[in-house]
């Protein structure tokens, strides 16, 4: 099969030299792997997000790449370059290609639906955004056990609704809001308030509130899903120390900046590696006393 006609719109965008987990942490009997997927996972989520081009043609080539997958899948080579990629890879390390249909049907949910009622309509948009990814990672260090998705995928929801919290604002001007209408009702905050809010720069006292409840429902989320440090290979627990700490370290900057994010949008530097590591030492400890 010929490269798809759609492919070249989105060519110039590729920002595979900058993943995080192609670390010494994964070994490197895993990073092609780890690297293959980050590429098909980035280049998708590019087409729906970067540059200027309709929506339609977004989904269209979305839907290529949903078509690649299957041929991929059959044993054939699609002509896609992110695809093809990926097929070592799975038959080495036995991954599922659902998997990757799942992140490209949150891929075109972004293009279809700017709002969500409730947390739970957030939850299931993360099942398919982010926790494919998690289950990935499982699966290359052959940890795939039930218990151990299941922590994943709270994890791997968290980590993605902390990002929501961090980028309101940015999220705000792409026509999506992820905060639960249901939560912003609760706190009375309408649609008025809300872009009012974000066009002078400063929270009001009802959306930070909103802001709070759904950092307070994160970091739990987060916290009850760190037992998975201890039931995975050390390497792989390091990785996740180091993740959920950053995690928490940007729910504290949340709470500490009173969930004003159009004011302080919190995010890690160089400087924050000690407290990264003291953080990650400590999260037994944090999760047993947060849960109390």
């Amino acid at each position: 099969m010929p490269p798809q006609p759609l492919a070249h719109a989105w060519h110039g965008v590729d920002h595979y030299e900058n993943f995080p987990v192609g670390s010494w942490l994964v070994p490197a009997r895993l990073r092609p792997a780890v690297l293959a997927i980050y590429r098909f996972a980035r280049y998708a989520d590019d087409v729906a997000d970067e540059g200027d081009a309709a929506v339609t043609l977004r989904e269209a080539r979305l839907n290529e790449l949903h078509a690649a997958l299957a041929v991929a899948e059959g044993g054939d080579t699609s002509g896609e370059p992110v695809v093809d990629g990926l097929s070592g890879c799975v038959g080495a390390h036995g991954l599922d290609w659902r998997h990757f249909h799942d992140l490209l049907d949150a891929f075109l949910q972004d293009l279809r639906i700017d709002s969500y009622d409730e947390p739970e309509a957030v939850e299931d948009y993360c099942r398919r955004s982010a926790n494919p990814v998690g289950r990935l990672m499982l699966e290359l260090f052959g940890a795939a056990s039930g218990p151990n998705l299941l922590a994943s995928d709270a994890i791997c929801t968290a980590l993605q609704r902390t990002n929501f919290l961090q980028d309101i604002v940015v999220d705000f001007h792409k026509d999506r809001v992820y905060l639960p209408r249901s939560t912003l009702a609760a706190c009375g905050v309408d649609a008025a308030r809300l872009a009012g809010d974000i066009g002078r720069g400063q929270f009001s006292l009802q959306l930070r509130r909103a802001v709070g409840i759904e950092t307070r429902r994160t970091r739990t989320q987060l916290l009850s899903g760190a037992e998975l440090i201890g039931r995975v290979p050390r390497r792989l627990g390091w990785e996740l120390r180091f993740i959920v700490a950053g995690a928490l370290q940007i729910l504290d900057r949340l709470e500490a900046s009173g969930h004003d994010v159009a004011q302080h949008r919190p995010r890690l530097g160089w400087r924050d590696a000690p407290m990264l590591l003291g953080k990650g030492l400590a999260l037994p400890w944090i999760r047993r006393s947060a849960l109390r």
